[in-house]
C-alpha cells in the first residue's frame, strides 16, 4: 500500500475577487483548503501545488502575471512539491504522475478551483489512473456558467460538478467530515 498526498489545484491569485476571473466561494474555499492542507502537514503527509500558468495564445494571457501566483492563506511551503501546468488535466504534459510515483502515493485529496474544470479534470484522469480520488467539495470553487441561453448559477454548476464525481469516479465529502474520519492511511 502507498501514501495520500493532498493536491491543491489552481488555488491562484486569478480567481479571487480582485483577479480576472473572481470565482463564488473562493475565499470559503481557500479556508477550506487551508485547514486540509494544514492537517497533511501536521500529518507529515505530502502536499502537492499544482499552478495554471496560461499559454501566450490563451485570451487571458498576460506575462509574469502577478495573478498567476498561489494565494497566500495556502501557498507551498519550500519542502513541497509546485506543478506547473497549461491545460485542465493536471497530469497532461506535466511530471506530475511522475512526482506522485516517487513518493510512492496511491491515493489524492484534491482541493481547488475550478469545480467544473480543473478539479473535475484532475480528478477522473486520477481514477483513470488508478489512483483512489477524494474530492473536498468545500474546498473547491466555481463560477456561474452560460449554455445557450440558460445562465446556470455557480452552486449549481458546482453541484453538478461534484456529482459528476461522486456517481463514479471519487469520494466526495466536505471539510468537517474529511478532518474527522480521515487520518492517515497506514504506510507498508
Amino acid at each position: 500500500m502507498g501514501k495520500r498526498a493532498i493536491v491543491s489545484v489552481d488555488l491562484q491569485n486569478f480567481y479571487l475577487a480582485s483577479g480576472q476571473l473572481p470565482l463564488t466561494g473562493i475565499d470559503e474555499a481557500v479556508a477550506n483548503a487551508a485547514r486540509v492542507i494544514g492537517a497533511a502537514r501536521d500529518r507529515n503527509e505530502p502536499v502537492i501545488h499544482v499552478r495554471h500558468e496560461l499559454l501566450p495564445d490563451t485570451p487571458l494571457y498576460v506575462p509574469n502575471n502577478p495573478a498567476d501566483e498561489i494565494i497566500d492563506g495556502v501557498a507551498p511551503l519550500a519542502t513541497e512539491e509546485v506543478v506547473v501546468k497549461h491545460y485542465a488535466n493536471s497530469f497532461r504534459d506535466t511530471r506530475l504522475k511522475e512526482v506522485l510515483d516517487a513518493q510512492d502515493v496511491d491515493a489524492l485529496v484534491v482541493v481547488g478551483a475550478m469545480s467544473h474544470m480543473c478539479v473535475q479534470a484532475i480528478a477522473r484522469a486520477a481514477s483513470d489512473l488508478g489512483y483512489g480520488v477524494t474530492v473536498v467539495h468545500d474546498a473547491c470553487a466555481t463560477t456561474e456558467l452560460v449554455f445557450e441561453s440558460t445562465v446556470v448559477p455557480a452552486a449549481h454548476v458546482h453541484a453538478a460538478s461534484m456529482a459528476a464525481l461522486a456517481f463514479g469516479y471519487a469520494t466526495v465529502t466536505s471539510t468537517d467530515e474529511w478532518l474527522a474520519i480521515a487520518p492517515a492511511p497506514e504506510v507498508a
